[in-house]
């Protein structure tokens, strides 16, 4: 008989991120976890694993949602164990914005089973700024956005791209009339 090796699969790495890319990632958590509520369970940069039997297997989206109940704290996500994250967004930085890293990052999303994938690259062109991806018939399909917000296939939002003419610019959400969905900041304000 061999001895069994278990599997190790790590909750955490050091990667470097600029100021810029924590601001946005970190807003963009709040404004969907404060939405959103106890109803959903809201991660950022936490890794995502979708194979049981290898941890290479594995993404860190600057943000993902589940649509069920918040349970514990998430550590890291197993998708054999929670299912996996219905949305995924990644915010697009100088060091990840070549089109071969993103191809295996849709090839890596679409194994693990998101319904809709968000990119967002503040420093791009108007017209690819805020690209999304659907699941459709088990691949992800990218679909044609007019203006620089869409709303979700999965949640009771839609992405709009705040400052468009300003540098730089944030993915923000806004509620089904495409109001936006107030920070914890602009919510104090407004009541006082």
């Amino acid at each position: 008989l061999e001895p069994l090796t278990p599997v190790i699969f790590p909750e955490e790495a050091q990667l470097p991120e600029t100021q810029l890319h924590l601001d946005l990632r970190t807003l963009l958590y709040h404004l969907l976890s404060d939405y959103l509520g106890l109803d959903a369970t809201v991660g950022s940069e936490q890794f995502v694993y979708f194979d049981a039997a290898d941890p290479q297997q594995v993404v860190a989206p600057d943000v993902f949602v589940r649509v069920e109940p918040r349970g514990d704290k998430i550590r890291s996500w197993k998708t054999w164990e929670r299912g996996a994250p219905e949305v995924a967004v990644e915010i697009i930085s100088e060091s990840d914005a070549g089109e071969s890293l993103w191809t295996q990052k849709l090839r890596a999303y679409r194994s693990l089973g998101v319904r809709e994938l968000v990119r967002f690259e503040p420093g791009a062109a108007d017209s690819n700024r805020l690209r999304i991806w659907d699941r459709i018939e088990g691949a992800l399909v990218e679909r044609s956005i007019a203006a620089e917000s869409a709303p979700s296939s999965v949640l009771p939002i839609h992405w709009v791209i705040a400052g468009a003419d300003e540098a730089p610019s944030a993915l923000r959400i806004a509620d089904e009339q495409v109001v936006f969905v107030a920070t914890r900041a602009e919510a104090r304000q407004a009541a006082e």
